[in-house]
């Protein structure tokens, strides 16, 4: 197969919001099943597209790359093509290999559950970054295309009733910015289950604790609670509607490469004291 079906397939799996890895010999020497180059997509359920030739390596390879897009982490993989995995399969060229393994992911689907101050700040900046917009609010007037021109979804619905019908997908973010506490909790209430690469929810510490025990005290598992990224962003000292967006951008880049395991304001505390640390101020009312 030509490595222009391989750059087709790869369009086609990112335009379809799908995860594949790319593998691709960058070393060969000696007798090799194919030359420097050579490439293969792999898929999260173990479909190729191309070869790298060499039917074990080939499977080898092709875990290593599903590894990789679970990981979301690039990795090399060097083959003695006279080895014992070669002489049990009768596969033996003489020649060595290497390949690089690259993960690809498609432009991550940011949610934007709620389209008020911080949410329309939020949008003008993620989107620089390669965010695929989606804006979920029950109000038209903060819900359109004049004020979110870059988003690719807008809708105007039941927000807690359209979350809990919608199959977002797994490596989406969505970030909870509605215009109060009742609203923030009903939009936890339906994300809280669902597997997301990343959830926030926007709010004071007495207002996020608030809400963690209303919805422990209705059954959500606390595990699934200990995901959400509460208060919501980095601790930049941010204060205006414009700060608090470029906060949670920050977040969202950090883990979208890995760089984050809590929030930094709480970088000394394990992840569960988030939930339940009073104030040290007097709470601030923080909406979307």
């Amino acid at each position: 197969m030509r490595n222009e079906d391989v750059f087709e397939a790869v369009a086609a799996a990112l335009q379809r919001g799908e995860q594949a890895a790319l593998v691709t010999i960058i070393r060969a020497q000696g007798s090799t099943p194919q030359r420097v180059g050579a490439k293969m997509l792999v898929y999260p359920d173990g479909r190729i597209v191309g070869t790298i030739g060499g039917g074990c390596y080939e499977n080898e390879a092709s875990l290593k790359a599903r590894t990789a897009i679970q990981t979301r982490q690039p990795m090399t993989a060097k083959y003695e093509l006279s080895d014992d995995l070669a002489e049990d399969s009768g596969l033996i060229c003489g020649g060595q290999m290497e390949v690089y393994i690259e993960p690809l992911e498609p432009a991550p689907a940011l949610y934007l559950v709620g389209g008020g101050h911080v949410a329309y700040h939020l949008a003008e900046v993620a989107h620089t970054v390669g965010f695929k917009l989606h804006v979920i609010d029950d109000r038209e007037k903060f819900a359109n295309a004049e004020r979110f021109p870059y988003a690719e979804e807008i809708v105007i619905d039941n927000i807690p009733t359209w979350l809990a019908a919608a199959e977002l997908p797994s490596h989406a973010y969505a970030v909870i910015l509605t215009r109060g506490h009742r609203h923030d909790l009903d939009a936890l209430r339906a994300l809280a289950p669902k597997t997301l690469r990343y959830l926030g929810l926007i709010g004071s510490r007495a207002k996020v604790a608030r809400i963690y025990e209303a919805l422990e005290a209705e059954g959500i598992a606390t595990e699934q609670l200990q995901q959400v990224h509460a208060p919501v962003g980095l601790d930049l000292g941010a204060v205006t509607p414009q700060e608090i967006a470029i906060s949670i951008l920050a977040e969202l880049i950090a883990v979208k490469y890995g760089k984050l395991g809590v929030p930094a304001a709480d970088a000394d505390r394990p992840a569960q004291s988030l939930r339940w640390a009073p104030p040290t101020t007097p709470e601030t009312a923080v909406s979307g």
